[in-house]
């Protein structure tokens, strides 16, 4: 595990900058930031993410600093990203709090949807939103060697993989990949018109889809799902909205 560790530089010195994001520090500031509380941004050429600040944090607070940044998106008050002095902090390692399981639609970048900068996040794009061993693994290694404390899996609104698996399209490698979504077709109650052109058919079943991708991480990975019951990572679905930019975190 350790020559994995360095192989993808999972650590760098603690006193490389403190991070933007997070809007913590550590000593004195983390007894606040433990108790949720958000201190005043840090400069923004302080840039990446330490060690410390990472692990001094929750997995509930790594969530709930998930949705602050989803907020300043929103609200087009993103925090001052300083990407160089990002780059720079974060070139002899990395401590992301999170690894994000996404959609690869060009409209849901999380970075931009989280307001987080580099070193803040792991992530993986796959139409759909869908987990296989590689993400897997991936995941494996996000949590157990790199130390993330959140696994997210963000579908969203209008998903053309989604629409695929209800129409039953078939094209290529596709075919095997929305075959892994129809499980949430079947899944999904819904009297109304249960076809692709209906937009609100295809965002429940795009809910399901994430519920369903959350559930089979636990069953596929005992590494994560062991993770979890000790309460050192937390596995999480959210639904990202196109419409008004809103990502909601699903129960």
């Amino acid at each position: 595990m350790e020559a994995i560790k360095d192989c993808c530089m999972a650590g760098h010195p603690r006193d490389l900058g403190r991070r933007v994001w997070l809007k913590a520090g550590v000593g004195a500031g983390t007894a606040a930031m433990m108790a949720g509380v958000a201190l005043a941004p840090t400069k923004a050429e302080a840039a990446s993410l330490t060690q410390a600040e990472r692990d001094a944090m929750t997995p509930d607070q790594v969530i709930d600093m998930m949705k602050r940044g989803n907020a300043r998106f929103r609200e087009g008050k993103p925090q001052k990203h300083d990407y160089l002095a990002q780059k720079r902090s974060s070139a002899l390692g990395q401590f992301p709090a999170a690894v994000i399981l996404s959609c690869i639609d060009s409209r849901a970048p999380a970075e931009i949807i989280l307001d987080t900068g580099i070193g803040d996040t792991f992530n993986g794009r796959i139409a759909g939103n869908i987990s296989n061993n590689d993400l897997l693994g991936s995941m494996e290694f996000a949590c157990a060697a790199a130390g993330a404390k959140v696994i997210l899996v963000m579908g969203h609104t209008a998903c053309g993989a989604v629409a695929g698996a209800i129409d039953n399209v078939k094209l290529g490698h596709l075919t095997g990949l929305l075959e892994v979504i129809k499980p949430a077709v079947e899944a999904t109650k819904y009297t109304g018109d249960r076809s692709g052109k209906n937009a609100e058919f295809v965002d429940a079943v795009a809910r399901t889809n994430v519920l369903h991708t959350v559930e089979a991480i636990r069953k596929n990975s005992p590494i994560l799902a062991g993770l979890e019951k000790e309460g050192k990572i937390k596995i999480v679905g959210s639904m990202y909205d196109l419409s008004n930019g809103m990502l909601t975190f699903l129960a």
